[in-house]
């Protein structure tokens, strides 16, 4: 598969007033994403979440390592022009509308015309803030700043997409909509780098996920192989009998029932990390 963000040994410190290496935000991290997936990155507050996206988009120069992101440097001029944005805490020009907004944001990329308008109405719509389109962003509520915010990362079509928090302020519903949109355009091949405290948010949409604590790598891998539970089976029955597949099978023809689902038993996402936080801490 394609590999559209790779980090080799990537570092950052921080320094103090007299220019000496203070603090470690990311220590020799080694990742690859791949074409067409949803990656989720997932870390507490201060592990290095924000400063890996930094680098990657370019805004921060590390200290060592390297970053390839779309094939060249994260500060690649033409590279940025393929990458979409929604940073944890969106500030945007608040005496515009989201239509003046985004035709604001679409002309930096060189959009114009009828191009320009017929993407804007679809990604209002997208987003559903269609009835809100006269209305100050001012005026506008936090889930309704996510969501112009995330219409403003798609502004330029882009094949990578760079998300921190996008549910931040959503309500339930919300949630299941912008979910639901990022599925649909991973559908379309896009890829999305997903940042998020939500844990069950990167469970059910993510293929594989990073866990960063203290600036350091310390998980990744797929959804299934990270949560599947070994030498454990998760059986789904009309009744809730336990046991091995094939006497469960046997004995639910047996007794005339009929077999679901018969799985690998998987924890949970929540699990695994804090199970991985609390072991680096000891």
């Amino acid at each position: 598969m394609e590999k559209v963000i790779v980090t080799k040994n990537l570092s950052k410190f921080y320094r103090n007033v007299v220019g000496e290496r203070h603090f470690k935000a990311l220590d020799n991290f080694s990742i690859e994403v791949e074409k067409g997936e949803i990656f989720g990155l997932l870390g507490p507050n201060g592990s290095g979440k924000t400063t890996l996206l930094k680098l990657l988009l370019g805004l921060i120069f590390q200290s060592g390592g390297d970053a390839v992101v779309l094939g060249k440097s994260p500060r690649d001029i033409g590279t940025k022009k393929r990458i979409g944005y929604l940073p944890e805490q969106p500030y945007f020009q608040d005496f515009l509308n989201p239509v003046e907004l985004l035709y604001f944001y679409g002309s930096l990329f060189g959009i114009e015309g009828g191009v320009l308008r017929k993407r804007v109405y679809y990604l209002l719509e997208k987003v559903n803030l269609t009835k809100f389109e006269k209305m100050r962003i001012a005026n506008f509520s936090k889930g309704m700043l996510q969501r112009i915010g995330l219409a403003i990362s798609l502004i330029n079509d882009p094949d990578l997409l760079f998300l921190d928090e996008p549910t931040l302020g959503l309500d339930p519903i919300g949630t299941v909509e912008i979910n639901s949109l990022l599925r649909e355009l991973n559908s379309q091949g896009k890829t999305i780098f997903l940042s998020s405290h939500l844990l069950s948010e990167v469970q059910d949409s993510c293929r594989r996920v990073a866990i960063v604590y203290k600036g350091r790598l310390i998980k990744d891998g797929s959804i299934d192989s990270l949560l599947t539970v070994k030498d454990a089976l998760s059986v789904e029955l009309t009744s809730k009998d336990e046991g091995d597949i094939e006497k469960l099978k046997r004995l639910a023809a047996e007794c005339g029932l009929d077999v679901k689902d018969i799985s690998q038993k998987r924890s949970s996402l929540k699990d695994l990390f804090i199970d991985l936080i609390n072991a680096e801490n000891k």
